[in-house]
């Protein structure tokens, strides 16, 4: 299936609820599952990863598809470790590819006996689980934030605990940081000292507890704004002290032109009254590469020259994002310079929209390719290859691209 995506004015103006975050739910759900007596939950994701997660949870089976879920994926593997019996979990073609084995050896210092059902250090495996004792581990923190995660939010739950050493540079450390807020607001305290996170045997305390909306969901609606020639769109559920690290946003957008004024219950985005483009952007989103994606196609579209670095984990998500980037935005004449962890715009590539063209993005099974790219239609009118990929973080995208005044197609 195919959207072909317009606009007949660059009008934005309207108010969107946004999803609640994805990332938050996730690790409310495995807490949830910890605890003694399930909390109260409000405002749960009802992205496709986030609703996978919460079936397998409650479920008796013993062999999980967790389709192209990587915190799934991930998340469950220190759990189901951590549960007497036998686990298979396994995934997408794409999932395969993604790399689990860093995880894996951290859990076999704990003593947990993990079984490659294919490929060394890749899904599927085979999980042999057992209640973990626990004590000293490390782990290479370079590749993925969930890895560590994924042992922090289950280490309470260890007999003797867990001290976790992190090797190599650290990448999305706000979501490390993520996960230890919310391990605390549930009663569990944590020690960070240099490389070492020490988490002492304690018990989850029951808490309802409400999820905020998701700041990596607001960026496509700030992407429009810069697009937009008249702004007044309130994005409902964001909040000022947000644990999210995607809230970097409000900072890298008003160096764009746009204005975050926030709510009792929200954020409205205006159009600055005074903006001067900068010559140049740059930035590195070490700590928050969801953002690349967004702002990669920004920064195309506005023509300014930019350098985005930090970027090492793309690779191995959805789809090499760094990659999909250089290509999809070739269809616009921009040649991007790439390298293993960045990607550029130099002043002599510049942006071609004529109306000759038919310009169809294609997402590589990517719910971030889809959304990013679609703000595009603000320019001209833009065909989305597989636009239902959006179902894994913000289901409701396109009915809220509708919302404000829109024209979606369905295209066979």
């Amino acid at each position: 299936m195919k959207y072909r995506v317009s606009k007949n004015n660059k009008i934005l103006r309207g108010e969107i609820m946004l999803p609640a975050s994805k990332s938050i739910s996730n690790r409310i759900l495995i807490i949830n599952a910890l605890s003694n007596r399930s909390s109260e939950i409000f405002n749960l994701s009802e992205s496709s990863d986030t609703q996978r997660l919460a079936t397998f949870l409650k479920s008796s089976e013993t062999k999980f598809d967790v389709d192209n879920a990587g915190t799934t994926m991930r998340f469950l593997t220190t759990f189901l470790a951590n549960k007497p019996g036998e686990w298979t979990l396994f995934g997408s073609e794409r999932m395969n590819k993604r790399p689990i084995g860093i995880l894996a050896n951290a859990l076999k210092n704990l003593g947990v006996k993990i079984e490659y059902l294919d490929r060394e250090g890749f899904p599927p495996i085979k999980i042999y689980g057992a209640d973990l004792k626990g004590g000293k581990t490390d782990i290479y923190g370079n590749i993925s934030s969930q890895f560590i995660s994924s042992l922090l939010l289950v280490a309470p739950t260890f007999s003797e605990g867990l001290v976790l050493k992190l090797k190599s540079r650290i990448v999305s450390k706000p979501y490390i940081d993520m996960t230890l807020k919310l391990m605390r607001k549930f009663g569990v305290k944590s020690t960070w000292i240099d490389d070492n996170i020490i988490i002492e045997p304690q018990k989850y305390k029951t808490k309802d507890f409400t999820i905020e909306s998701d700041w990596s969901a607001a960026s496509y609606w700030y992407e429009l704004a810069t697009f937009a020639d008249d702004v007044n769109l309130k994005l409902v559920g964001l909040t000022r002290r947000s644990i999210q690290g995607d809230s970097l946003l409000i900072k890298l957008y008003d160096k764009l032109g746009i204005k975050t004024t926030f709510t009792d219950d929200g954020v409205i985005l205006t159009k600055k009254q005074r903006y001067k483009k900068p010559d140049i952007f740059e930035y590195n989103l070490i700590d928050t590469p969801d953002l690349a994606q967004t702002l990669t196609v920004t920064l195309s579209m506005l023509d300014i020259p930019f350098s985005l670095s930090g970027l090492d984990t793309l690779a191995v998500k959805e789809t090499n994002r760094v990659h999909a980037l250089k290509n999809e935005l070739k269809k616009f004449n921009l040649n991007l310079v790439a390298t293993d962890d960045s990607i550029s715009k130099f002043g002599n590539s510049h942006i071609v929209l004529d109306d000759k063209y038919k310009f169809t993005v294609d997402t590589y099974g990517d719910h971030r390719m889809a959304m990013s790219f679609a703000p595009v239609a603000l320019f001209t009118p833009i065909i989305i290859d597989n636009p239902e990929v959006v179902s894994k973080s913000y289901p409701n995208f396109w009915t809220d691209l509708k919302s404000v005044g829109f024209e979606i197609e369905t295209l066979k």
